[in-house]
């Protein structure tokens, strides 16, 4: 009886979807007055229409420099997304070294959306490879370059921020450049993710190292595993937290060194590294992570005893 009284619904529900489908088809005026319902409590302010290739370019004054605020920059871009104005890309594209980070977001979403305008040679993807690629810029211009081309997605700008990765010589743009890696899901072409996580400056390798867990195809667990000595705290337990996202096995007895107060200073690194335990949940861990219920920590005694459940 459940069965019948099931397919006697979902054909109900099938006949009312196609009555109304093929009631709106054959009325197109029921079909505008539905959306015009739908609309109707709707700001006319926030629909697309209020962006116009005339109120794009009104954001900018001599010399292409924005005259309006963050906010009304993305409300405008975003409004117009289905836009299509030749002449508002020059303006916009200046947009990419701007100094507010999500007006730079909003520029480069909107622009990416702009096909014959932005990738075509000698347009805004090739000026800003080229921006990333000279060493006479600013560290600021070539960082904003790195973040444009994570946010056009176009992997075939893997390749740049991958030549930035091992040949810049400002942390500033290596960092903004394994930041566009990971907005992009790739690890680069020679796996530069890994490659970061031995670079000289610790922001550099942290980022590699958080980047590790959130790209899709990241698989050098002993990349990661190379960091849990590392002399900065952060990466330390950056490295542990990725471990056990991973629930790499390999390194348990790292994690249980860390584990320790009597090898690891920290109480934050002591702390992943119980809770890294539990997430890899191997008995033999069970010693170190009752000995965890004594730390002189309470967050780590706290991670010790939601480990010990899963052990």
């Amino acid at each position: 009886m459940d069965n019948v009284l099931r397919r006697f619904m979902v054909s109900a529900v099938a006949l009312g979807l196609a009555t109304v489908s093929s009631s709106s088809l054959a009325d197109p005026d029921l079909a505008r007055a539905g959306r015009a319902a739908g609309y109707e409590h709707i700001h006319s302010a926030s629909l697309e229409a209020v962006s116009t290739p005339e109120v794009i370019r009104s954001l900018f004054g001599t010399g292409n420099q924005p005259v309006k605020s963050p906010s009304r920059i993305w409300q405008v871009l975003e409004h117009g997304e289905k836009v299509e104005c030749l002449s508002c890309i020059p303006m916009v594209s200046t947009l990419l070294y701007n100094s507010h980070p999500k007006t730079r977001e909003i520029a480069a979403w909107w622009l990416r959306r702009r096909i014959f305008g932005v990738f075509g040679p000698g347009e805004v993807y090739s000026q800003v490879v080229a921006t990333l690629r000279n060493a006479a810029e600013t560290e600021t211009h070539r960082a904003y370059a790195a973040n444009a081309l994570g946010e056009f997605l176009t992997h075939s700008g893997a390749k740049h921020l991958a030549g930035a990765i091992r040949n810049d010589a400002s942390p500033v743009v290596r960092l903004a450049s394994v930041r566009a890696l990971q907005r992009m899901n790739t690890l680069g072409p020679n796996n530069e993710i890994s490659f970061a996580m031995a670079d000289e400056s610790a922001t550099v390798r942290l980022a590699a190292v958080e980047a590790s867990t959130r790209i899709n195809a990241f698989t050098d667990v002993e990349a990661v595993v190379a960091r849990v000595d590392d002399e900065s705290v952060d990466v330390r337990r950056a490295a542990v937290l990725a471990i056990g996202t991973m629930r790499a096995a390999d390194a348990l007895d790292g994690l249980i060194a860390l584990s320790s107060p009597d090898l690891e200073a920290d109480a934050s690194v002591r702390k992943a590294a119980v809770w890294a335990l539990g997430q890899i949940a191997d008995s033999s861990a069970l010693d170190a992570v009752q000995a965890a219920e004594n730390d002189p920590d309470g967050f780590v005694r706290d991670a010790a005893r939601v480990a010990l459940a899963r052990l």
